[in-house]
């Protein structure tokens, strides 16, 4: 294990690790620099909703649970070079968008936008939003930005006057009768999607993923999504995460169309909209992307192949909240929310603080071994001849299916061992009128994706579990 190395610093708000100037971390060494809010009037959260790597410094926003009033000594962070870092401003607010705006060379993280030089202005007017994403324009790209809410209110903004306006309200426009909760937003290949994880019990279906091409909004999906990522070139593929009952939902978008995936969850405890906190997509190496949902980092392939996503790796499981990763000088910054008294919810936890730690990329392979366990249904109606989901194969060392039906009957599983849609029958596995059966896969046994395809119609949970 590396030895980790703290350097503490009070400051009004904030902590700080310090190496002293210019000298670099010793091999295998680890830094954490840490973050914290005040204790009165309120206790929230300190979670660290955004990073962003600009004008030679790493930039941060701290966030609280809720609006304006819930918590207190939050803020914009600037950290050097030589790892200082310094509370900049006080917002008080719950934010996790950024982005760099190429046209303008500004970057835009919570409600604060930065010039090239680190010269940084408030938006008084995002006060009263919680921003959770900030997009490209699909109209006007060189003087606008979008914005989303996570109450649903999505906006746009000049570049040059930074004023806001509300464009709509999701809420109402996708008629959302649940809590909203929305979450990652992208722009790529002529559209906008944006995620919403308003997920708090099994069974709803009043989550979602939305796209937008400028003139009216689509509904894709009604259970709880999360991050919209892609890059601008490599084909734009564009990424979409979340979950359901069953497993994790991983969506890509290539050429236009959506092509439908799932991963195996390595954990419950991120299932409910709370629990959740921005689990991202990143590039981390030059145009090398890691992947973060429900537990598991996956290793991510931005660019599809004989127009199918090839490539999605397990990396490690993890209980650690991760509201956003980078990198900087060479370091894997990982931001964190790992203590919350939340209105003193939690009564082992006196002060929110998070803590931001800076190591390599490679240290994920020394984190915990990848488990999971999900598949293609949860207690589903399925149709004859009609194939699942694909579902992850690889990159897990012992694999066994379930399979629990409401009347007898067989289904074939199958493989797609070259990751580009091509199926064959590996086996076909009999369900008896007791409802369950099961199959155990040989030792080390992979393909990219399996899927089941039912041979009757009936009602079905199939889940697989990988350790």
């Amino acid at each position: 294990m590396s030895t980790r190395r703290s350097y503490l610093k009070s400051l009004a708000g904030a902590s700080l690790a310090v190496p002293a100037s210019g000298q670099t971390l010793k091999n295998g060494a680890q830094a954490n620099i840490g973050f914290k809010a005040d204790v009165m009037p309120a206790r929230s959260e300190c979670g660290i909703g955004a990073l962003m790597p600009w004008a030679d410094s790493l930039w941060a926003v701290t966030y609280n649970s809720h609006k304006i009033g819930t918590g207190y000594g939050l803020g914009l962070y600037r950290i050097n070079e030589s790892l200082e870092s310094e509370r900049v401003h006080v917002h008080n607010g719950t934010h996790a968008n950024r982005l760099i705006h190429r046209e303008s060379n500004q970057c835009f993280i919570g409600p604060y936008v930065i010039d090239a030089k680190g010269n940084w202005k408030h938006i008084p007017e995002m006060d009263k939003y919680r921003l959770t994403s900030t997009m490209r324009h699909l109209t006007d790209a060189a003087n606008r930005v979008y914005y989303q809410c996570m109450e649903g209110e999505f906006l746009e903004m000049d570049v040059n006057d930074l004023k806001p306006r509300v464009i709509t309200d999701l809420v109402k426009e996708m008629k959302i009768a649940s809590r909203p909760h929305f979450k990652g937003g992208y722009t790529a290949q002529g559209r906008v999607v944006v995620a919403n994880n308003g997920f708090y019990q099994f069974g709803e279906d009043q989550a979602g993923l939305f796209e937008y091409d400028g003139k009216r909004w689509n509904k894709l999906s009604g259970k709880p999504h999360m991050d919209v990522a892609a890059r601008q070139d490599l084909g734009s593929v564009l990424f979409a995460t979340g979950w359901d009952e069953a497993s994790v939902l991983f969506w890509a978008l290539v050429n236009g169309t959506w092509q439908r995936y799932r991963l195996p969850k390595a954990t419950h405890a991120m299932s409910q909209a709370w629990q959740t906190e921005w689990m991202r997509i990143r590039e981390v190496e030059t145009e090398h992307y890691l992947m973060d949902i429900q537990g598991m980092f996956y290793e991510l392939q931005p660019m599809a192949f004989d127009g199918r996503i090839w490539g999605v790796k397990p990396i490690c499981q993890h209980l650690r909240i991760i509201p956003d990763y980078c990198a900087f000088r060479g370091l894997f910054a990982v931001g964190g929310n790992q203590t919350t008294p939340n209105r003193d919810n939690n009564a082992l936890s006196g002060q929110p603080q998070s803590g931001l730690w800076l190591g390599k990329t490679d240290d994920l392979w020394s984190w915990g071994k990848p488990q999971g366990w999900g598949g293609p249904w949860w207690k589903a109606e399925v149709k004859k001849g009609q194939p699942s989901d694909p579902f992850l194969l690889t990159g897990f060392e012992r694999k066994m299916l379930h399979v629990n039906t409401d009347r007898a009957g067989s289904f074939d599983i199958e493989i797609d061992f070259m990751g580009n849609g091509t199926w064959h029958r590996y086996e076909r596995l009999a369900v008896p009128s007791e409802g369950y059966a099961k199959h155990v896969f040989p030792d080390a046994f992979s393909a990219h994706w399996v899927r089941l395809t039912p041979l009757v119609d009936c009602r079905s949970t199939a889940t697989f579990f990988f350790v």
